[in-house]
């Protein structure tokens, strides 16, 4: 997403808000994880080209989590962004993460679909294949 959101063709507005949120969301939660205060809002925006630099930091940061969790059945209290409190289990927050990330993914495709451009196919087995 973010090379197709890189090009020179003019990327659908809503685009650049969701990929904002899912970045500023996968960090939200690996500060959660890592017992940290998150850097970013929830809707905080980002310009296209800090996107890949993000992206990384939160790839880095995940790695750490991953890495140093001895159990993924530990649970985790955080508040949320309506100071709420919850207490979730590692593996599903990881989880969640992902889902989270395809379901505003999905939505992107369809903003690029909707604006007459044809989106890069995003399916894991593509990849694998």
């Amino acid at each position: 997403m973010i090379e197709q959101c890189s090009g020179p063709d003019k990327v659908p507005d809503n685009c650049i808000r969701l990929f904002s949120h899912i970045l500023n969301a996968h960090h939200i939660w690996n500060q959660r994880l890592l017992g940290n205060t998150s850097d970013f809002g929830v809707w905080d925006l980002h310009k296209v080209e800090m996107w890949e630099d993000i992206h990384y930091d939160n790839q880095r940061s995940t790695f750490e989590i991953v890495s140093k969790t001895d159990t993924f059945e530990n649970r985790v209290e955080y508040t949320n962004s309506e100071g709420k409190v919850f207490t979730n289990e590692v593996k599903d927050i990881l989880f969640h993460i992902i889902n989270h990330s395809t379901h505003h993914r999905g939505q992107m495709m369809s903003a690029f679909r909707d604006a007459g451009r044809t989106p890069e196919p995003l399916d894991y087995i593509f990849y694998k294949r």
